[in-house]
C-alpha cells in the first residue's frame, strides 16, 4: 500500500527507506509466530493488518480461540505496526500490554487492524483489534494496548 510521505504526521513518517524488508523480517523471523501460521496481510507507515487461519491447535478445550493466541497476535501485530516507524539498527520489545477478551471467538479466521497512537523516541503505544470471522460475518472479539519500547538492535559478532 504506497504512503504519501508528505501527507503523514511528521512522527508517522517512514525513517528506514529499507523499511519494507524490515517489517517483513519482524513479523516472520520470530520462531513462534512462524509457528502458529500469523500471516502478514498489509502495512503502511504506522499500520498494520494480519490475519490468522484457525486450526485446532488454536484452540482451548471447549473449542474457543485461546486467549493466549489472541494476546500474541494482538502484540505481535502492534510490534510491527511500530516497527514501520523505527530508524535504522532501531529495534521494538514489548514493555507491557493489556487485552481485553470482549467474547469468546469461534471462526474460521482471525484479522487483526494494529495502529500506532503514540509514537515516541523510547516508547511507542499502539493498539491492536481483533476480528473473528465466520463465513460472512466479523466480530470484534479482544482489543489491547501495547506498550514497545525503542531499543538499539543488539550488534551481530
Amino acid at each position: 500500500m504506497a504512503v504519501e510521505q508528505d501527507s503523514l504526521p511528521t512522527e508517522y513518517r517512514i525513517r528506514n527507506p529499507g523499511f519494507a524488508a524490515e517489517v517483513e523480517r519482524v513479523f516472520y523471523q520470530a520462531p513462534f509466530v512462524r509457528d502458529l501460521g500469523f500471516k502478514l496481510i498489509s502495512f503502511e507507515a504506522g499500520r498494520c493488518e494480519t490475519e490468522l487461519l484457525l486450526q485446532e491447535k488454536h484452540l482451548q478445550q471447549d473449542g474457543y480461540v485461546h486467549a493466549g493466541v489472541q494476546a500474541t497476535l494482538a502484540d505481535h501485530s502492534a510490534g510491527t505496526a511500530g516497527a514501520t516507524l523505527l530508524a535504522p539498527g532501531q529495534i521494538v520489545l514489548t514493555a507491557e500490554f493489556k487485552i481485553n477478551l470482549l467474547r469468546a471467538a469461534k471462526g474460521e479466521s482471525l484479522r487483526c487492524r494494529a495502529w500506532v497512537l503514540k509514537p515516541g523516541r523510547s516508547l511507542i503505544i499502539a493498539e491492536s483489534e481483533i476480528y473473528c470471522l465466520n463465513k460472512e460475518r466479523a466480530e470484534l472479539v479482544s482489543k489491547a494496548t501495547v506498550t514497545l519500547a525503542v531499543v538499539e538492535a543488539a550488534k551481530k559478532t
